[in-house]
């Protein structure tokens, strides 16, 4: 019998990848949701209705599972204490007899001065201090992410982006190795991952342009503070651990150019 996978957040960006992986490789992971399950919904597995804000049907929907699959990002749009809210699930897992978990963060939070990777940072910690069988997982930031970026910035007839390097990975690069975690014995240290190749903001953008039919002047703009010289620096990419596969441009020829796209943590 395969191991029983809780996936929170399992409707976002990220979640609803694993969950698609999951049924694929013929596993049957379990979907937590803020919401009841659609009618019609055809997500793989079985659904289960749990609010990591409230800690509401957290307990009910850990029982009995092998592994969770920390997706959610609900403190990102909230503005709610992200220890509040990991310290719920953490708390959930040990009265329902420590499964595994899986966290995944981010590359350079310990490096970059950013309010959400401090939360993030914080979330760590407390995992690692949980007492719980763990492994976390930082990856580079998502072409998603990037990709909204650019949507933004060419509105304007210039398009400005930061003077700076990224390491873009693809969800589905970073699902099948959130997977392969899950259904290993736990590490119980922080891995990094991060995608295909280092490249230039302004590269990027000029193979964004290119997928969109659009023409833009890109312009390069250097940035005060910290934030920005530590993402100069390379704070946020990963070379050593470039294991990812799908490139920017994959990933665009397969999202049809939009001018603007929705980004969802799941909740």
């Amino acid at each position: 019998m395969g191991k029983s996978i809780l996936v929170t957040g399992g409707t976002g960006t990220l979640g609803r990848v694993v969950v698609e992986r999951l049924g694929a490789a013929g596993l049957e992971p379990r979907v937590m949701s803020r919401r009841p399950r659609p009618d019609g919904d055809t997500t793989p597995g079985e659904w289960v209705v749990a609010d990591l804000k409230t800690g509401s049907g957290l307990d009910e929907a850990v029982t009995g599972a092998d592994v969770i699959l920390h997706c959610a990002n609900d403190s990102r749009s909230s503005g709610d204490d992200p220890l509040a809210v990991t310290g719920k699930l953490v708390d959930a897992a040990r009265r329902a007899g420590s499964p595994h978990l899986v966290y995944i963060s981010i590359v350079g939070i310990d490096k970059i001065p950013v309010g959400y990777y401090r939360a993030k940072l914080a979330d760590e910690r407390l995992i690692r201090d949980s007492g719980l069988p763990y492994t976390i997982l930082r990856a580079t930031q998502f072409h998603d992410l990037v990709r909204v970026i650019f949507a933004g910035a060419a509105k304007l007839p210039l398009m400005f982006v930061p003077a700076v390097s990224f390491q873009t990975v693809d969800v589905h690069d970073v699902a099948d190795r959130l997977i392969e975690l899950a259904t290993a014995e736990p590490t119980g240290t922080t891995l990094d991952m991060g995608g295909p190749r280092v490249r230039t903001a302004r590269d990027m953008a000029r193979g964004y342009l290119r997928s969109t039919g659009r023409h833009r002047l890109v312009v390069p703009v250097r940035l005060p503070g910290k934030i920005f010289r530590a993402l100069k620096r390379g704070a946020g990419t990963t070379p050593e651990n470039a294991t990812g596969t799908i490139t920017f441009e994959q990933y665009l020829a397969d999202h049809p150019a939009a001018s603007a796209v929705s980004y969802r943590s799941g909740k």
